[in-house]
């Protein structure tokens, strides 16, 4: 019989349906929805990601063995959606794929941001406490 953690349950879903929606509004931003209606509710998209974003960092456990390889690959993906966007933009955005990797990263980075320093912190203070 295999016994799972409850502790890290609601931030694993949330951390899944983050990606998941960040991934559906980077696709959709640049080619589905209008221009106007991507400057209209815009900031209430990303917000909804950076809330989604702070309630994963949030809810994941500092004492966990898995904090150490939260916080490395949230900083790979920053760093690396980060820069993403401003090369994918430059080299195909001729072939119309730039838009669409561009704002999927923006919206990953929208929710992984917040998760990242709010794990960082808690594992700082946790490590001061000694």
């Amino acid at each position: 019989m295999v016994l799972k953690a409850k502790e890290n349950s609601w931030g694993a879903w949330a951390f899944l349906a983050g990606v998941i929606l960040a991934v559906i509004i980077g696709a959709t931003t640049s080619s589905f929805i209008p221009l106007s209606k991507i400057s209209q509710y815009s900031p209430q998209i990303y917000a909804i990601l950076v809330l989604l974003g702070l309630f994963v960092g949030f809810s994941i456990n500092v004492s966990s063995k898995d904090t150490q390889s939260f916080l490395i690959i949230g900083a790979i993906i920053v760093i690396t959606s980060r820069f993403g966007m401003e090369s994918v933009q430059g080299s195909l955005i001729g072939i119309g794929v730039g838009d669409l990797v561009s704002s999927t990263f923006a919206a990953l980075l929208a929710l992984f941001v917040p998760a990242t320093i709010i794990v960082a912190i808690k594992s700082l203070f946790s490590m001061a406490r000694v």
